[in-house]
């Protein structure tokens, strides 16, 4: 028998793409901005989707993380 309900995977994919499209719809210097973020939410599929049961938290998540790790990144640099 098959799910009845979308998993937490499917349901990041579905807001990541939706962000994607959301993202055509800003001005084109803010499009790159919403373009990553829809990148970054798919970041953390297998990791983050584990101890999530809503799909939204699990993007949030994925996206923070990444975030952090990247001005971790720039921090070292300087």
């Amino acid at each position: 028998m098959g799910r009845t309900f979308p998993s937490v995977r499917q349901g990041v994919n579905s807001t990541a793409d939706r962000w994607a499209r959301s993202a055509r719809a800003l001005k084109r210097e803010d499009q790159k901005y919403g373009e990553r973020l829809a990148e970054l939410a798919k970041q953390h599929s297998s990791e983050a989707f584990v101890a999530c049961d809503d799909p939204l938290e699990a993007v949030v998540f994925s996206v923070l993380v990444e975030i952090l790790k990247q001005q971790d990144l720039h921090e070292i640099r300087e």
